[in-house]
């Protein structure tokens, strides 16, 4: 199997109320990849928030500015050191500061998550599929750290036409066991995959991932959510 990962480059700077799924059509257009049954689309949800007018002025003391911002888009604070909050959105994600992104935002504001990311990913989804006549995956993320491993990867936290986890369990190795627990987290694995085809400095929010081979499915980013009575780090 061959899995081609496509940076979407000529996306402008997005601005409140823009149409971002006709943006994004035009984008993939003009580069020439045109959409196909099987792909998935993904997103980083810096241009998502800016579209949707999830933006927050902090003021001009913008270090408290952005502690009050991040204090209030936590539904709730775990852990504190210096200016770090760990904390659970309104989304259920744990993350770092609420998701409260300065990076890539205009002077004096910071960019929030989407209120709702899966919602969000449905729009684009079916605005492409107007657009091109073509229905394919979408994926919105967002760069989380992990409680376990030093450095930063994205995952998804909106999802629209793909179920985020293939669950392996009951199906047997190449040893013939039968797997009992793995459940692998194929959403987060193509959030990270692309990003490598993306990144803050480039400016290129969006990723086309073609030869997957993934069946089309009506999962959310939600379900990735450890539950808290399963979660050894909360």
């Amino acid at each position: 199997m061959t899995v081609e990962i496509h940076s979407v480059p000529g996306i402008p700077e997005i601005a409140k109320g823009d149409d971002l799924a006709a943006i994004l059509a035009d984008s993939l257009a003009a580069a020439g990849l045109d959409p196909r049954s099987g792909d998935v689309l993904v997103v980083t949800h810096k241009v998502v928030s800016k579209a949707e007018g999830a933006v927050r002025e902090v003021g001009e003391d913008q270090e408290a500015g952005y502690r009050r911002v991040v204090e209030e888009e936590a539904a709730e604070i775990l852990r504190r050191r210096g200016p770090l909050a760990i904390t659970v959105t309104r989304h259920g994600f744990v993350c770092a500061n609420a998701g409260v992104d300065r990076s890539n935002a205009a002077q004096g504001t910071v960019v929030l998550l989407p209120h709702d990311p899966d919602h969000s990913a449905h729009r684009i989804r079916i605005g492409i599929a107007r657009a091109t006549g073509v229905d394919i995956a979408v994926i919105i993320t967002d760069t989380f750290g992990r409680s376990w491993r030093r450095g930063l990867s994205d995952v998804a936290i909106g999802i629209s036409g793909l179920d985020p986890i293939l669950d392996l369990r009951g199906t047997t190795d190449a040893q013939g066991r039968v797997l009992e627990v793995t459940e692998t987290a194929v959403a987060d694995e193509i959030a990270a995959a692309a990003d490598l085809a993306m990144g803050k400095a480039t400016q290129i929010p969006a990723a086309l991932i073609r030869g997957l081979g993934l069946p089309m499915g009506d999962g959310r980013a939600t379900d990735l959510v450890r539950r808290p009575d399963e979660d050894m780090f909360r």
